[in-house]
């Protein structure tokens, strides 16, 4: 199985999508786009395309970031999503995957930092590849913005502070607001870029501490982020029809 990581900055690093990956002996590439690496030519060879999360939005100018192309990443995902492939996005990744599906990214009501739970919907706990999150489940977050969404995709989780975690574009594209590959060395990462933020921060009421951000176990979930792919790279091989774009 050919995994290919678009990663923007290096601390929204892929983190326990990486270890799942080595668990599973499947072949890694990358686009580090931060380090002016490219991005694939074709999807031929890639299988599942996962598009990490970063300070940019999709409307994000190459005058504003040098390095980032949005519109070339949203080409890309539209292209693996016509090929039959899998792709999941996370934060601005998922943000990506809305804007492929033409619907704009939206500020989110609440700005969130730290551990706070998704509960899933009802199209949530019917979905076969996230029900096993349970109705509620607490998980990172790192975010301002939101995805967009289209009268066919479904929303799968919501939070406190956010009615658009989970989205699922279709049987095998999923986008997650939220950052279920956190790691405890991933969080140092992001901790050391928001630091004075965190700790000074008194406004937002979805923003933690960097030590009440660090107290947090995160295997749990990343152990169903696991399973998650497992499940969608069973569905990606059984060969059933995507009903992605056409």
């Amino acid at each position: 199985m050919n995994v290919h990581f678009i990663q923007h900055e290096v601390f929204e690093a892929p983190g326990a999508f990486l270890e799942w990956t080595k668990q599973r002996t499947h072949t890694v590439t990358f686009s580090k786009v931060y380090e002016n690496q490219p991005l694939p030519g074709t999807v031929e060879d890639i299988d599942l395309l996962i598009v990490m999360g970063g300070p940019q939005s999709p409307a994000t100018t190459k005058e504003e970031c040098s390095y980032f192309d949005g519109k070339a990443e949203i080409a890309l995902i539209q292209k693996a999503a016509k090929a039959g492939k899998a792709v999941v996005g996370v934060c601005l990744g998922a943000q990506l995957i809305g804007e492929a599906w033409g619907a704009k990214t939206e500020h989110s009501p609440e700005k969130e930092i730290g551990v706070f739970p998704i509960q899933l919907t009802t199209e949530g706990l019917e979905d076969e590849k996230i029900n096993h999150f349970g109705s509620v489940l607490p998980v990172g977050h790192w975010h301002n913005d939101m995805p967009g969404v289209t009268p066919q995709s479904k929303i799968l989780a919501t939070s406190a502070g956010c009615p658009r975690q989970i989205i699922a574009y279709s049987n095998l594209v999923y986008g997650f607001q939220c950052h279920i590959e956190l790691t405890p060395e991933v969080i140092e990462l992001l901790i050391a870029e928001e630091k004075d933020f965190l700790i000074h921060n008194t406004i937002h009421k979805f923003v933690q501490k960097p030590d009440d951000i660090r107290r947090f176990d995160y295997t749990e979930m990343n152990e169903k982020l696991f399973q998650f792919l497992d499940k969608l790279i069973a569905e990606l091989t059984s060969k059933k029809p995507n009903a992605g774009l056409q």
